[in-house]
């Protein structure tokens, strides 16, 4: 097949893909994980049935999809902070709240989420975090901007158990808060 025909091809699988990842996560949002049919998805989205069940098994694997799309752009965000500063110590300070804002903004029930964290792309995704947040502590730990008498591995550990609970907080002033408290555990030893 020639290259644009392919492309073309390409285009419109991807297309489907989102508009269904999209579709479902607005299904979801409305009724319930529980009550979302593959035959609702099709409708709202605007493809057969049949056409759906070529891309996806069920309701479960577009939820799978679905977060692990969302996984991939919160990691990217945080990506895209860190390259915009300089000073070690306000790249650390951006990258955690901004961390805590988007586990704030997560509003699954306890169902809902332990279906979503059970998929090898959060044990991946997690192990990616861990890494990234000891990278920018070692990099604050080198510049005096915060202890160093603690593993960086361990001080990002602390760091996410500690701003995972952002998640139900009332505000964006609460979860600067918690930021704020967590940071304060970094600070260097007199």
């Amino acid at each position: 097949m020639p290259k644009l025909w392919n492309d073309t091809i390409e285009a419109h699988r991807q297309a489907v893909r989102e508009a269904t990842l999209d579709t479902t996560a607005a299904l979801v949002a409305e009724h319930g994980p529980a009550s979302v049919t593959m035959s609702q998805i099709a409708e709202r989205t605007g493809i057969g049935r049949a056409t759906l069940y070529k891309y996806f098994p069920d309701v479960e694997a577009i939820l799978l999809a679905w977060h692990e799309r969302q996984v991939t752009r919160h990691l990217g965000h945080l990506a895209e902070i860190r390259e915009q500063g300089d000073d070690p110590g306000d790249r650390l300070k951006a990258i955690l709240k901004a961390y805590a804002l988007l586990r704030n903004q997560e509003n699954y029930d306890d169902d809902m989420a332990a279906f979503l964290h059970r998929g090898d792309h959060v044990t991946q995704a997690q192990r990616h975090l861990l890494s990234f947040i000891a990278d920018l502590l070692a990099d604050a730990a080198r510049s005096g901007h915060i202890r160093d008498d603690v593993e960086p591995a361990e001080l990002a550990g602390y760091c996410l158990h500690a701003l995972n609970a952002a998640v139900g907080l009332p505000s964006n002033a609460a979860v600067e808060r918690l930021v704020a408290v967590t940071i304060a555990g970094l600070q260097p030893q007199p």
